[in-house]
């Protein structure tokens, strides 16, 4: 197996070999690509899609001379074989040495550690503008999906290249979908493009200036090759819109691009994932549930997000169903935000959903359309925790630093589901600010809550005790709980317990009462402690004999973790900190 990968050791292999060599080699690919995948998971569609369009590019081009950027990058693991990372797909044990993502560290044919959309052509343009000053004659090639033309900076940079006067491909590649299904009106004329094998008389890629060619087969690797030796070495930008089978080699994929985007480790035969995670409660489930449920009560309400229906799980029947009170906006999160403002100043009741890492893209729309009008929308944040998404370009552990610090935004962390709920359907009706809730990431809890949360920044004692506070929030406090029983265990008294609620707010009159008969307060935080709650805590007893400690995550783009190693490298077990108490 893989006799003819194993012999690739760069592009320059790729080019000895005859056009049934390079057929067997797409085959050999595929069967790595399976091998990775079932084992440890990872972006599936994407990569079956694009096995003979890389071949084809590495056969033409000269990597890396001739420079690559490939956007969010979830379609690079064949570049990676082709560039002398083939172990990470044949060898079990090196697995873990291959990111999911291009990595300038791993090899010197990865220009960009990037795994967010519509990133590919302004980054490549900004490659191509520094080989025209220093007079180079390299060529750069941008690869794009046609789910990721949707975002803003992908047509900014569009409008860019039309402007240029020298070398620039960019390589759309047409599957006709994104994660979930293509929205927006851009996606009528690719469609037109494609059923007239690129002759329709409207073309947005020529109104932006740009040059034009179509492939219909964009998984024939000899019409690959033979389209790239045509625009290799061009003197100026050029689209070269190439139609793909997503998931192609493996008729479940196909079928169900979808579902197939991504995977867990799976059964080859059947599909079925490998590890099941049971089919207890989450609360993705019962934002799901309580979106269905509002949406039937409520005709005012509406749900919106920026191509992400997976961040909850809202199936294809679900959207279906919620009809005009779902709207998929594309890769669009700054219009997302700023279309919710819009429907809420008008007496909808709107709420975002996407994944924290996505929405950093919006900070300014967040700020300026939404909160300096203070309308009142509501955002949930999924995947917003240390242990969820660990690759480094998907962390959420940034968010509530980011978001808490700007005005009239409030920001709630629950501790449980019935919280979730509560916070949930108090922000829908309430309409005087803009809120942001992030999702727990660990396991459900269930205890009992309030449901008015129109008191901004009461935070609630959830156990009344002595000489130590611990403010523990969101979906940290259950580990608030743990660490306060082991205090009362091994130093012997019963520390006072604060569930915060708020993440953007203090409660300064709690905290005052604190002083009367407590001498340190400690803080726990589902994120980087600098900006973040505790140090908003630690600001406000500065000027006190109150001694704060923060526990949180450092302010470095941690990558590929393991969550529970990362809480002892930061000293925040219950063990390091009942340490750090006998200390003092």
């Amino acid at each position: 197996m893989y006799e003819l990968l194993k012999k690739i050791d760069g592009p320059s292999d790729v080019k000895k070999l005859s056009s049934d060599e390079l057929e067997t080699l797409a085959n050999e690919m595929r069967e790595a690509l399976f091998h990775r995948l079932t084992n440890i998971g990872g972006h599936f569609g994407p990569n079956f899609g694009m096995v003979e369009a890389t071949i084809a590019m590495h056969y033409v081009f000269d990597s890396p001379k001739d420079k690559f950027v490939f956007d969010v990058s979830h379609q690079s693991y064949p570049h990676k074989m082709l560039t002398g990372r083939r172990n990470g797909y044949i060898d079990q044990e090196h697995f873990s040495e291959d990111s999911g993502y291009t990595n300038p560290e791993e090899s010197e044919h990865d220009f960009f550690n990037v795994g967010h959309t519509s990133t590919s052509i302004a980054l490549a343009a900004g490659l191509a503008k520094a080989r025209d000053l220093k007079q180079g004659k390299e060529n750069v090639i941008a690869i794009i999906g046609d789910g990721s033309l949707s975002g803003g900076e992908a047509m900014e940079a569009l409008n860019i290249a039309g402007e240029m006067n020298s070398n620039f491909i960019i390589v759309v590649n047409d599957n006709e979908i994104a994660i979930a299904e293509n929205h927006g009106g851009m996606y009528k004329n690719l469609k037109e493009l494609r059923e007239t094998k690129g002759q329709a008389s409207s073309n947005i890629f020529k109104a932006y200036g740009l040059d034009y060619i179509y492939e219909e087969e964009g998984n024939d690797i000899q019409k690959m090759i033979a389209l790239f030796q045509k625009v290799k070495d061009m003197d100026h930008p050029i689209v070269v819109h190439i139609h793909t089978q997503k998931g192609k080699g493996y008729e479940l994929a196909e079928k169900n691009k979808e579902n197939w985007h991504w995977t867990m480790p799976f059964d080859r035969e059947t599909g079925a994932p490998k590890f099941s995670f049971g089919d207890g409660e989450s609360y993705t489930g019962m934002t799901v549930e309580f979106i269905m449920e509002k949406a039937k009560k409520d005709k005012d309400f509406f749900v919106i997000t920026p191509a992400m229906p997976g961040a909850l799980g809202l199936s294809p029947e679900q959207r279906q169903e919620l009809g005009d009170q779902y709207l998929d906006v594309g890769i669009a999160e700054e219009a997302a935000v700023a279309v919710a403002s819009g429907a809420a100043k008008n007496g909808a009741k709107p709420l975002l959903f996407t994944n924290m890492t996505f929405i950093q893209r919006a900070y300014d729309q967040i700020s300026q359309d939404l909160c300096i009008n203070n309308n009142p929308v509501t955002m949930v944040m999924n995947y917003s925790s240390f242990d969820g998404l660990t690759d480094v370009t998907h962390l959420g552990i940034f968010g509530l630093a980011a978001f808490t610090n700007i005005p009239n935004l409030v920001v709630l962390a629950p501790t449980s589901a019935e919280e979730y709920r509560n916070m949930l359907e108090w922000s829908i009706e309430q309409r005087e600010h803009p809120v942001m809730i992030v999702i727990p990431g660990n396991a459900v809890a269930h205890r009992a809550a309030d449901s008015d949360f129109s008191s901004i920044n009461k935070f609630k004692m959830e156990q009344k005790g002595e000489k130590t506070a611990i403010l523990a929030l969101g979906d940290f406090y259950q580990r608030g709980e743990a660490l306060a029983a082991e205090i009362e265990k091994e130093l012997g008294y019963k520390p006072t317990l604060i569930n915060p609620r708020f993440a953007s707010g203090l409660d300064k009159e709690m905290l005052d009462e604190l002083k009367k008969d407590h001498s340190l307060v400690i803080t726990l935080e589902d994120g980087i402690v600098e900006g973040g709650f505790g140090q908003k805590v630690a600001s406000y007893y500065g000027p006190s004999d109150m001694k704060v400690k923060n526990f949180g995550l450092k302010k470095e783009f941690y990558d590929r973790y393991d969550p529970e190693e990362l809480l002892g490298e930061i000293s925040m077990t219950p063990e390091q900190i009942i340490s750090f108490l006998k200390s003092m």
